[in-house]
Parts: C-alpha cells; structure tokens; sequence
C-alpha cells in the first residue's frame, strides 16, 4: 500500500479462523454493545465454523475470505437464524440463506450473527428500532446512522471484519461516513437481493462494510454475479470498463448545492475537495439541482408505495413493536396513486437522461456522504426532518441507476469522522473503486469486475506511449510486465505514430521482448480489434512463463521491410536508445 490523499490503509495481523472468533467474542464483551445485535450466535457455534474453514483449507480449498467474520443486517436471511427486520411480531425463522450471503460463506467467511438496523430498513439514523437505538462506535451520544447501523458498528467496533446491510436511500454509506470506514453500493442489482426482505424493492441493494477498501471490495466481487432467484439481479455488460484512467477529471457540487451542509461537514468537503485536486486529479463544479430534486421523491413522491408493497398490509395490523415513525412514512403511502407513480418514473427517466448529459467528460461525481452527525437526543426530538436530511446526498443514487464508493475524507476541525462518495453510473463501479483508491492511497486499487479477456501490448499502446489512451478510452486493467518466449523479433515499423511489429520466428529464433498485460472486456476487444490498421493483427502470443494471451503482431511482410531492433529488447527500450 502507498499513501493516498487521505492517507495510508493498515493491513490486518493474520490470524487463524478460530483465533478470529475468539477474538471477536472477547471484544463483543469488551464493548458491551447489545443494541448492536438482534440474535448473535453461541461462540461454540461459530468456533465450530471457523473449525470447519481451517479443515477446508487444510484440504487444499481456495478460500479468499477464509476466517473473514460477518456480521448481517437483520433484514437478510441467513438459515437457521430468525430473520426480523427489527420488528419482534414479524420474525420468521430463516430456512434458506441469501445468495449474497452464502456466496461468502462458499469463500470461507463466518457468520457472527444479526444486526440491529432501522426497522423494515426505513430510515438513515439506526434510532427506529425496538431493539434499542443503535449508538456511534465511538461517540455514544451521537447516532450510527442506519438502517444498517448494527452492521456499521459491528466492523467500525471491531468485532466483525465485514458488515453486511441494505442500501435504498443510504444506508449502505451514511453509517460508513459517521465511523470513518469504507461502504460500497454496487450498481442495482449487481449484487442479489435474493432473500432480502424489500422496502422498495426496485431500488434496494446489497451493500458492504469494512475498514478498508481491499477488503469491502474483495467481499462485493464475491458477492456479485446474477442469481436466478432474484429477477432484477444483472450481470456485468460486455463493455463494462475495467479501470479508470490515471489522468482523473471529478465532478463536485457548486457552492448552493451544499446548503445543506453544517458547517464543520462544509469546510472538511472543501478541504477535502483541495486534497484530492492536489494529487493530480482534476475536479470542476457543476449544477446537481436536478439530482436533487429527484432525491425527494423516494420518501416524498409516489415511489413511497413500493415501501407499503414491502410490508405495509403488515403494519396495518398495528403490531407492539412498530416503530411509530415507520409506519407514518409507510402508511403515507395509501395517498400516493397510480398516475403520480407513473408521473415519478417519467420524472426519474428524464433526470437519468439529464445526469448523463451532466457528467460526460467526468468520470465520477464527488459529493459529502451526508450532512452532519447527529446526536441520538437531537434525532429522537425531531425523527423525520432530521433524517430527510442526512439523504440529501444519497436518496437519488439507486432512483439513476446509480453506483456509489463511501470513504473517509479529511476529519472534521473537531476531528470527527466525515466521508465522500465517488458516485457513477450503472457499471463504472471499478471506475469509482479506482477512484476511491486513490483517495484513500489503496495502491494497486483493488478488483471489483474480473470479466475480460488478457491483451498483450508491445509498443505504442504501452503506458507513457502516444496510443495508450486507446486502452484507458475501453477501460482497460493494467494486469503487469510480460515477457515473450524467445520465438519473436521485434521490428520499426514506419508508421505514425511510430510503433513496433512483432512477429513469430519459431523457438530459438528470436529473443524475449518485453510488454505489458492489459484485460478488456469482450466488447472493447471487439472494438479494438474492428478498428486496428494494417499491418497490425491481433494473434495468439506465447509468454516466458507458459501461457498464451491474445496480443499485438504485425504481418511478416511488413515486419521484413522494416528495421529488425530484437537486440533491444523491447520497444521502450529502442525508444531511449534512439533519444
């Protein structure tokens, strides 16, 4: 890891599985924080998983998240454990576990048990629960920010390594941004939903926390991918961009944009926003009012109704443990219509049309994840204003068909936790991990998306060469240095700009030339390849450590009337010989 404009990112101590979870458990008594859990398992039980991932390890299973310790938001289902959503009179026992949650428990994570969150996910402050309010890891008196405040606490506490939460208006970013940790709200649907009970089920995702951003990304990959139990799950498109390119151009709000804001979140973004523009990245501000705007309509406009599809014929049974403040935002829906729910979709389309005219020529939008920090006093006198509040920023994210990255900013004046979000459309969310990366100094940045296909370049496609933006316009992963078999010789072609060919001799008959590795993904290779001139191709190129990749050639009559330089190696290295 290298510093970032934020600073550097600690790598864990390795532990054994069941080190891990006695670790947990002594800190789970340590910190004394019941309201965090809604049911959390017998240490036995848990000891006894982390006993069957080091026997699976042991037998030689590939295992990326071996030992890793969950804890879920008690709106997700995990078999055996009773699934609430913190409403004692609706929990059921969970019989089958969700595919979001199973695919890393497949990858060798444990689960520690469920979370407290705001009930039926309604809400941004982790207060609306008869389980108790959920308290700030670290300032008590403060909220954690919800829904997914159990989730939140439980990492940024740290007991579990990894939270898993609900994201419909935030609540996957604002608990991240009130502890200082890293939260990701992958593209709709990227990740399932598949036994999430919904609040609005069009616009509900699957969301992580963590301390770090390698280790909430790592979670998110194994986490995505179309389920066939969930009917809006997706898949990754054929042109979904691998990276973001090293020369970084950000949208942020203008100053009437962020009125919202208290003062202390107003100078820590403009100090962070001078942090990030000092490290080389380019930043511009535009007019997000529309954004805006249509973040209203999830809790004020008509789209309220999909959260009384959720559970709203429930709630009219007036059970004991209904929050009273859900169940006023979720009966208000009775007033919403047919034409005003068709009359909000048309508004959102035409705003999704506007954003995408707004942030061309950017490759992400950087905004405050929230607005304040809250104390739990101030929340509970004043329930629903307060809590409109703090969406400001966030409410419009999945009504787009948005993507959004939370990380640390700069702290407060009075050292406060205060976070950003790198915001993207549906699928740049490597876009916004790379951006987020080089905020908080992730160096490689982790690797959401793993789609794509290996290309080899040898010469003005490298990196620093004239054609390398070609690459980064597909989004293209650098993936390292490659060396050839020594079948190959390297010639000058005379072309402009200038480039090498590279062309097969057979075994022994040329030398090792250096390159580098690039994955695209299929459409962009498709693109590349319908748009190469000649005599350059595309083939089958043979590398010193066994494998074949496609990769840059040219034809050997072309090859033959140019200037053989295989002596040098490589193309930068004929370049720095010829200056």
């Amino acid at each position: 890891m290298t510093a970032g404009v934020l600073g550097n990112i600690a790598a864990q101590p390795q532990r054994s599985p069941t080190e891990r979870v006695a670790a947990a458990y002594r800190r789970i008594a340590e910190v004394d924080r019941q309201e965090v859990w809604i049911t959390l398992r017998e240490e036995g039980d848990v000891a006894a998983d982390a006993a069957a991932v080091e026997q699976r390890l042991a037998e030689g299973a590939a295992l990326p998240l071996a030992g890793i310790l969950v804890a879920v938001k008690d709106n997700i289902d995990v078999a055996g454990l009773p699934t609430t959503a913190a409403c004692p009179e609706f929990a059921y026992p969970a019989t089958v576990t969700a595919a979001a949650v199973q695919r890393l428990v497949a990858a060798g994570a444990i689960v520690l048990g469920k979370t407290n969150l705001d009930q039926f996910a309604t809400g941004l402050v982790g207060t609306r629960s008869p389980y108790g309010a959920v308290r700030n890891a670290h300032y008590p008196e403060l909220i954690s920010g919800g829904s997914s405040s159990g989730s939140a606490v439980a990492v940024a506490l740290g007991i579990a390594d990894i939270g898993i939460g609900t994201d419909t208006a935030g609540s996957g970013r604002v608990p991240a941004a009130l502890h200082g940790i890293v939260g990701i709200k992958a593209t709709l649907g990227v990740i399932p939903a598949h036994g999430v009970i919904p609040a609005c089920a069009d616009y509900d995702a699957v969301t992580v926390f963590a301390t770090d951003l390698d280790q909430a990304v790592v979670a998110a990959a194994v986490m995505a991918g179309p389920e066939v139990r969930d009917p809006r799950s997706r898949s990754w498109p054929a042109d979904v961009h691998l990276a973001a390119p090293q020369q970084l151009r950000l949208a942020v709000p203008r100053a009437e944009d962020l009125a919202a804001l208290s003062e202390p979140y107003r100078d820590a973004f403009a100090r962070t926003v001078v942090a990030v523009t000092d490290s080389g990245v380019a930043t511009h501000e535009v007019d997000i009012s529309a954004l805006l705007d249509a973040a209203r309509l999830l809790y004020d406009g008509a789209i309220v109704a999909e959260r009384y599809a959720a559970v709203g014929e429930f709630l009219d049974t007036a059970p004991a443990g209904a929050d009273p403040t859900v169940t006023a935002i979720i009966d208000a829906a009775r007033a919403t219509t047919g034409p005003g729910f068709a009359d909000d979709l048309d508004t959102l389309a035409r705003v999704r049309a506007a954003t995408t005219a707004l942030l061309a020529g950017f490759h992400g939008l950087l905004l405050p994840t929230t607005t304040e920090h809250p104390s739990i006093a101030a929340v509970q006198a004043d329930p629903l204003v307060i809590n409109r509040r703090l969406g400001t920023y966030t409410n419009f994210c999945n009504l787009l068909d948005m993507a959004a990255v939370a990380v640390p900013g700069l702290p407060t004046a009075a050292g406060l936790p205060f976070g950003v979000m790198v915001v993207v459309p549906a699928f740049a969310d490597q876009v916004a991990i790379d951006i987020a990366a080089r905020i908080v100094g992730a160096d490689p940045p982790p690797a959401l998306v793993d789609d794509g296909t290996e290309l080899a370049v040898f010469g003005a496609h490298l990196r620093g060469q004239p054609l390398h933006w070609q690459l980064e316009e597909i989004g293209a992963r650098f993936a390292g240095e490659i060396t050839t078999t020594a079948a190959y010789r390297l010639t000058a072609l005379d072309t402009t700009p200038p480039k090498p060919g590279l062309v097969r001799h057979g075994d022994g008959l040329g030398a090792p030339i250096l390159g580098e590795l690039f994955r695209v993904s299929a459409a962009g290779l498709g693109r590349f390849l319908a748009a190469l001139p000649a005599p350059m191709a595309l083939t089958s190129i043979e590398l010193s450590d066994g494998r074949s990749v496609i990769g840059f050639a040219c034809t050997y009559d072309a090859a033959e009337a140019a200037t053989d330089i295989t002596s040098f190696g490589g193309w930068k290295a004929y370049l720095q010989h010829q200056n």
